[in-house]
């Protein structure tokens, strides 16, 4: 059952009436995203975490003019149809428009530091992170915290359908031997010990497993107190998981099904491959001279041997000569 969205506050979200909801009563509730005045009309796009919905007053009311940005109003109007060339495409509400019949500030906001509407680039990651809160309002990072809680669910889901049980391991553990090393966390009750955060809940899914659960996986933070560089982060979320009775080809499979899953859910045009290609290790070596190759450009190193056997190139020749394999 899903609880309705409706309250006193509103009868409907930002993002939901359209053209089927002309004439209706609504009232709606959110930021102040952007105002337009145009003289004998007054234009505000109210926005809230479903959507942006353009709302109509009429002109020369001096204490709406005073509402800033960012200030969260309540409106009561009615859904009227935009003129067909008014009409905005480009989000789901605009065929429409409220008639504003009164409103109502619930907060008022200060001056911004800086402007949500836009998502100005040029804005400093110091301030950003001072006022994250407003930072997170700004449309491109509002829709990547949305993107990552329904890619979350998806791979939630898809882990249950697989018949896996989510589990919940403790934050505060002891330190273990792991890749890195442990943010640790002073003990108020016992002077001079100390908790570590955990940097995988390795042990923690080994208990489980023989506990007998056969099936766990969770959404596991970790933490890692190392160097910043591209690929490593403090603190992160893993998808991690453990099977009992299986050997690799078991293992393997179940990647198999989730990654194209989660591609083809988020990447509706992605081209992906029926079935992720399997390299054995040393194969990978000797063709790409790694682990991980990236296989969107692949670059084979090849036997050249037979290009520098007696050549000028007298270090590679001679080596030749000596029983070497020359691979580039």
């Amino acid at each position: 059952m899903v609880v309705s969205l409706k309250s006193k506050y509103r009868t409907h979200t930002c993002g939901e009436l359209n053209a089927s909801n002309v004439g209706q009563s609504v009232v709606l509730s959110g930021w102040v995203h952007r105002k337009r005045d145009h003289g004998s009309l007054l234009f505000i796009d109210l926005r809230d975490n479903y959507g942006i919905t353009q709302c109509v007053f009429d002109g020369g009311d001096e204490a709406l003019e005073r509402v800033r940005p960012e200030s969260v109003i309540q409106i009561t109007g009615t859904v009227v149809a935009r003129d067909a060339s008014a009409v905005n495409d480009k989000i789901p509400t605009g065929a429409i428009e409220i008639k504003a019949e009164k409103w109502n500030v619930l907060t008022n906001a200060n001056v911004l530091p800086f402007q949500v509407f836009g998502d100005d680039d040029t804005v400093s990651e110091d301030l950003r992170l001072k006022y994250r809160y407003i930072d997170l309002r700004r449309e491109s990072l509002h829709q990547n915290i949305l993107f990552r809680n329904r890619m979350i669910k998806f791979m939630r889901d898809q882990m249950w359908n697989m018949g896996f049980s989510e589990f919940q391991t403790p934050i505060l553990t002891v330190s273990s031997p792991e890749g890195a090393r442990d943010f640790i966390v002073p003990s108020r009750n016992h002077h001079g010990m100390f908790y570590a955060l955990p940097q995988a809940p390795q042990q923690f899914k080994q208990l489980i497993q023989i506990s007998g659960f056969d099936r766990y996986f969770q959404i596991a933070p970790c933490f890692r107190d190392e160097d910043l560089r591209a690929d490593r982060l403090l603190e992160f979320y893993q998808l991690d998981m453990e099977m009992s009775f299986v050997d690799l080809p078991d293992i393997q499979a179940v990647g198999n099904e989730l990654i194209p899953a989660i591609i083809r859910e988020f990447v509706p045009n992605a081209n992906v491959c029926p079935e992720i290609p399997h390299i054995p290790f040393d194969e990978a070596m000797l063709k790409y001279g790694s682990d991980k190759p990236d296989l969107r450009n692949p670059i084979i190193i090849s036997d050249v041997t037979d290009i520098f056997r007696g050549s000028d190139f007298g270090i590679f020749a001679n080596a030749i000569e000596g029983g070497a394999v020359v691979r580039g």
